[in-house]
């Protein structure tokens, strides 16, 4: 990951203070360095690319998933592109899958999904092949793991 720094210049009575920020990632560390006038320009360019005392080393990459949690995430990520789940659905199909709690929840975890918009397909396609009362559907998506916010959007969204 790179380290990039802005540099900012403030001159009060013949004191130069130069501030740069580093961010490494999504964290922003503000660094100050005070130099005299008498500075020479190529003093003042080390002392702003010299390593601060203020900051952070740079963080150890995150270790990579496990091949069980790859397995889970992969297996979510197949069921995601024919399917309709909400969240807690998709959980349990994993581990009827017998994949681990933990790895199927991290697996659903890694996933970007708008649960809301799952509810609002999973209502339209019910309502194309049977019918229902607005609260028998939320009762039905709730059955399936939606909550009962998501499954009142997604009855909302198929207009019943």
């Amino acid at each position: 990951m790179k380290t990039y720094r802005k540099l900012a210049t403030l001159v009060l009575s013949g004191v130069m203070l130069f501030s740069t920020a580093a961010c490494v990632g999504s964290e922003i560390e503000p660094v100050v360095t005070t130099v005299t006038q008498s500075a020479t320009p190529e003093a003042t360019a080390q002392e702003v690319d010299a390593p601060k005392e203020t900051e952070k080393p740079k963080a150890a990459a995150a270790p990579a998933e496990s091949v069980s949690q790859e397995q889970a995430r992969l297996s979510a990520e197949s069921y995601m592109s024919w399917g309709d789940f909400s969240e807690q659905g998709l959980v349990d199909q994993l581990k009827f899958e017998k994949f681990s709690a933990a790895d199927a929840e991290y697996a659903v975890g890694t996933l970007d999904v708008d649960w809301n918009e799952q509810a609002a397909m999973s209502a339209t396609s019910y309502l194309e092949t049977m019918a229902f009362s607005r609260e028998g559907l939320i009762a039905q998506l709730e059955f399936e793991g939606f909550t009962t916010e998501q499954a009142t959007y997604g009855v909302d969204s198929a207009g019943l």
